[in-house]
């Protein structure tokens, strides 16, 4: 399978908008997306973006039945550990169906990789849904560890109404 990966670039945006919703529905939470094109145009490619990405592409011969040429991506930002210093998150990869199986996926996490190494990282954090274990086995093939079974660590979060409680003084 010919394809390539490269940075994410604001004309991107309408295509990582589309595999975004693919995502979630795969992981069956199609309702809790509300990031739009326009958030993510925005938030990724500002003067101090939120966020990098980047995209796997096929030639236009091998583009899908519906004419996407751009069949895959990962998001990620960098973070702070104050135990081991500079961390790079992977929030997304991605890979449309039809095209996983062929090396898309472990190239976009190798790139993600690459990236944090060069940046400084010493450690790439994401998570994964608990029944998803065709993809759990791959990350562990690929030397991850859960954290949560290892460490036994929570991954916690505050929004909504429960965000806005908690910021007031």
């Amino acid at each position: 399978m010919d394809f390539t990966i490269r940075a994410a670039s604001l004309e991107d945006c309408k295509d990582i908008a589309r595999m975004i919703r693919e995502l979630a529905e795969f992981e069956r939470v199609e309702e809790h997306v509300k990031v739009t094109q326009r958030d993510l145009e925005q938030d990724g490619f500002s003067k101090n973006p939120f966020f990098h990405g980047i995209i796997a592409e096929v030639p236009e011969q091998q583009k899908t039945k519906e004419g996407h040429t751009k069949i895959g991506y990962a998001l990620y930002f960098y973070s702070y550990s104050s135990w081991k210093g500079r961390s790079v998150y992977m929030e997304d990869l991605y890979v449309m169906p039809e095209f996983r199986g062929k090396g898309i996926g472990k190239a976009l996490m190798s790139k993600v990789a690459q990236l944090g190494l060069a940046a400084g990282c010493n450690q790439l954090n994401f998570t994964v849904l608990d029944w998803n274990k065709s993809s759990l086995d791959f990350y562990l093939s690929q030397g991850c560890f859960d954290v949560t079974a290892a460490m036994g660590y929570h991954c916690m979060r505050c929004e909504g109404e429960a965000l806005e409680h908690l910021a007031q003084p």
